[in-house]
């Protein structure tokens, strides 16, 4: 197939680093077998040698298309890239990949930095230590970053705004399709969706995380940990929520007493009923009833 590159390299200004995201630059280039890596012409601060690893100053997400190879930074030791892998650079962090050379790769890439990607990091969506993502070949991704490359070449008005959109449609594609995948194995998704629809039917038998693991037949920590991946919730947490949820359903649609709520969604009394919701939401429940009602 011989060399394909395309590479651009992109500035912003002030104006466009309100906007929450920039974009430094994005690219493509398909790696033959036995080919040198990375390639010469890259500017100087984005130049490495594959045997030293390097820092940037910004984040990157490089998306493997075919072939396969192999990375690793400060946070993560050694791992092998696939076709469909991709994986995340963070910025100040030492980092080093390259191709195999006995298969070369073909590699998607956008670089950004901002207060929406620092937001996540922040709140936990991504890590220096899982930086590798399993997403699968999706057609979809593969035109977000040629739609990328082809607004980064025209640079048209308002371009940086219309990158950043594309950046977080990558972000959103690998957090989804990673996740995804990690619930392929359909008896474990079968098995949450039935835990979901346990505590949901047994509020008012008080239902407990350890009953809900041992009714789908999986051990309580696994369970624990399998539920938190697949919900965002730990399961005793979502019980709360679900019997917080149904609390409110049942304040503004019936005229039932606080006695008989707190009976229907599993609370050991009205009290308890009464001081966990005002803790969650700030009123009590006789101030949120007159509240949705008025």
């Amino acid at each position: 197939m011989g060399h394909n590159q395309t590479l651009q390299y992109l500035i912003d200004n002030e104006q466009d680093a309100r906007w929450g995201l920039t974009v430094n630059g994005v690219g493509f280039q398909h790696i033959d077998s036995d080919e040198p890596y990375p390639p010469k012409n890259h500017p100087q601060e984005y130049s490495f040698l594959a045997d030293q690893g390097r820092r940037l100053n910004e984040y990157q997400f490089i998306y493997i298309t075919a072939g396969r190879g192999f990375f690793q930074s400060e946070h993560c030791a050694q791992t092998e890239i696939k076709e469909g892998d991709m994986f995340l650079l963070f910025p100040r962090e030492w980092h080093s990949y390259h191709p195999d050379p006995g298969t070369g790769w073909n590699e998607y890439w956008i670089g950004f930095r901002g207060q929406n990607i620092d937001s996540r990091i922040a709140n936990g969506f991504f890590s220096p230590r899982e930086p590798v993502f399993h997403v699968g070949l999706h057609d979809e991704l593969v035109q977000v970053f040629r739609n990328a490359i082809a607004i980064a070449k025209e640079q048209y008005v308002g371009y940086q705004q219309m990158l950043a959109g594309a950046a977080n449609m990558v972000m959103g594609h690998a957090y989804a399709f990673n996740r995804h995948n990690e619930f392929e194995n359909r008896e474990v998704v079968e098995q949450m969706r039935k835990a979901k629809v346990i505590m949901t039917e047994r509020l008012a038998e008080g239902i407990t995380p350890m009953e809900v693991a041992e009714e789908i037949n999986m051990g309580y920590s696994r369970f624990r940990q399998v539920f938190r991946k697949f919900t965002g919730y730990a399961p005793l947490q979502y019980i709360q929520e679900v019997r917080l949820t149904k609390c409110k359903q049942l304040l503004a649609n019936t005229n039932l007493s606080l006695t008989e709520i707190a009976y229907q969604v599993g609370y050991e009394s009205v009290d308890y009923f009464a001081t966990t919701f005002r803790k969650k939401n700030g009123v009590t429940p006789t101030a949120y009833r007159k509240s949705v009602r008025r």
